[in-house]
């Protein structure tokens, strides 16, 4: 597998990003060690469940369904009515961990994936923090010197 190889790709496309999508929501759905995150969601996640998966589709050098179907993503903006911080964050990486960790995918894919999620994530924090968590796996940096994802909205 080439190293220039997509994201999406070495996931190996939509059924397993809509897998990885179904895994994220499930955990969040069923996990008490998240239940703050989960409550920043609707009841019923299917409408988060297809706009996620558009948009890591595009994200992870897939087709750009979202930009296709919504335009641009505009993140910051369209998650400014959250509280965003380092718990929310956290949690949310925690169920992306989960689901990433569910792929039968090699231990390079998962960590480039994770590194994607983490930048995102980050990128979305609109509150006030006193000190970035260095959670293992959650928010730290990737694990090589790379700048992965370190402008989200011009990578879609």
């Amino acid at each position: 597998m080439s190293s220039s190889e997509s994201i999406y790709s070495r996931l190996g496309g939509e059924l397993s990003l809509r897998e990885f999508v179904e895994q994220l929501y499930g955990y969040m759905a069923r996990s008490a060690e998240v239940e703050h995150v989960r409550k920043m969601h609707p009841q019923d996640l299917s409408h988060a469940r297809e706009r996620l998966f558009m948009f890591l589709s595009g994200l992870l050098g897939g087709p750009p369904l979202y930009m296709e179907a919504l335009g641009h993503p505009r993140l910051r903006r369209r998650h400014m009515h959250f509280q965003i911080g380092n718990k929310e964050r956290d949690q949310w990486l925690q169920c992306a961990q989960y689901a990433a960790d569910q792929l039968d995918i090699s231990a390079q894919t998962r960590e480039d994936l994770m590194c994607e999620l983490r930048a995102m994530a980050n990128h979305l924090r609109n509150r006030e923090v006193s000190s970035i968590s260095t959670s293992p796996g959650n928010a730290g940096s990737c694990n090589d010197s790379r700048n992965c994802a370190s402008n989200v909205e011009l990578s879609l």
